[in-house]
């Protein structure tokens, strides 16, 4: 089944560039082949998840599950543990991390439990880092909180993921780690970034990057011209995430709003899809799961686990797993989709998130809360690129 802006359960007015960029996602999600094993189609790993924010990292691994990753990790404090694991028994949840206020728990070694009582993320972080050979992708900051032992041992983790290829896809406070220390990330063209507004202007700051004041206002006939070369609205926000993306020395940044722009600092794409009004905590958790699973389906279309025909570039393949979790999450909330290119060849997963809020915006309203989304995520896939076909040829939607 292929998308069609006059399929029923569509998003309707779907350009033909949006078609375009969905078709090409498309092509890097993994038929399902009798001859896979488990695990094969995506391990993900989140680390967030702390005494006060327990929903976040739920919502991210859940998402990652609900979209097709075989197999998904929460690593969490043991506060945390105990009400992840109640929300639901199809997720493996770690009780590793600790913060400079967490007393031992009768599971500790020794190690541990002189690393808690002394605040020293080393030994911490050494008991979460073995855990990295088994992902293909870790999610960092859902729920992290600001404690300073968390954020110190996210550092040390994040230098092991960084060492190993694994991707990261870094949101909420771990924001605030690279904010701290841009160097854990600079360079890395495996790391996705995805700020909202204000964590935008923190890492603007932090990295010396001006952020040019734009004022919404109704310009009516003005010739301003939008786009990346141009003073329009859109000129202004490319500008702004391509000088971002160039500070991190190409890392994907994902600026969440409206729209969601993406760009690596050289090439930029604008998710223009129509989410849902209703601005609900959370919603961000469902794209760093979204995308996290894409970006587990790029290691399986790079491994050639299934014949495909290599239509894909390996330079593009994380920009179209970036667009491919925005649509979902965006259309799980609300309406039009028109996805508008600067340049082709970005991001995928922002394209999954808009889907699921299109989706569940429609049911809901202003009542929508995070947990809707997540049941709209596999909707918004099945809307947006239908189901793989059983040609063992390749992964036909």
């Amino acid at each position: 089944m292929t998308p069609d802006a006059s399929t029923p359960d569509a998003p309707p007015n779907m350009s033909a560039a949006t078609r375009e960029m969905l078709a090409r996602v498309r092509q890097m999600v993994p038929p399902m082949l009798d001859r896979f094993h488990k695990g094969q189609l995506g391990r993900v790993g989140v680390i967030g998840g702390s005494e006060d924010y327990t929903g976040a990292p739920y919502f991210s691994a859940m998402a990652s599950a609900r979209l097709g990753c075989d197999m998904s990790h929460i690593i969490c404090t043991p506060t945390a543990a105990t009400v992840i694991k109640s929300y639901s028994p199809n997720l493996m949840v770690h009780p590793l991390m600790r913060t400079t206020t967490t007393s031992p728990t009768p599971d500790d070694d020794d190690a541990t439990s002189t690393a808690t009582a002394t605040a020293t993320a080393p030994a911490i972080a050494a008991r979460v880092i073995p855990l990295l050979d088994r992902l293909h992708v870790l999610v960092i900051g859902p729920g992290l909180g600001r404690d300073p032992l968390m954020h110190a041992t996210c550092a040390l983790v994040m230098a092991a993921a960084r060492a190993r290829g694994l991707p990261l896809v870094l949101d909420a406070d771990a924001l605030q780690i690279v904010q701290a220390d841009p160097g854990i990330v600079r360079g890395y063209a495996a790391a996705v970034l995805t700020p909202n507004v204000v964590e935008f202007g923190r890492l603007a700051r932090a990295l010396g990057v001006e952020v040019e004041v734009e004022v919404d206002v109704d310009v009516g006939g003005s010739d301003r011209k939008d786009g990346p070369g141009g003073d329009g609205p859109g000129g202004l926000e490319t500008r702004r995430v391509e000088a971002l993306g160039r500070a991190l020395g190409g890392c994907m940044v994902v600026q969440k709003g409206r729209r969601d722009f993406l760009s690596d600092g050289r090439r930029t794409l604008v998710v223009d899809l129509e989410g849902g009004r209703k601005r609900s905590g959370g919603q961000g958790d469902t794209l760093t799961g979204s995308i996290a699973t894409f970006l587990a389906w790029r290691r399986a279309y790079l491994e050639g686990i299934w014949e495909h025909g290599g239509g894909l570039e390996e330079g593009e393949l994380l920009a179209l797993a970036a667009f491919g979790g925005s649509a979902i999450t965006r259309v799980s909330v609300h309406l039009v989709v028109s996805c508008y290119v600067l340049r082709a060849g970005l991001v995928a997963d922002g394209q999954q998130q808009q889907e699921c809020s299109r989706l569940a915006f429609a049911k809901r309203g202003r009542s929508l809360q995070a947990s809707d989304l997540t049941e709209e995520v596999h909707t918004a896939f099945m809307n947006l690129f239908g189901e793989v076909d059983d040609d063992t040829s390749g992964a036909r939607l």
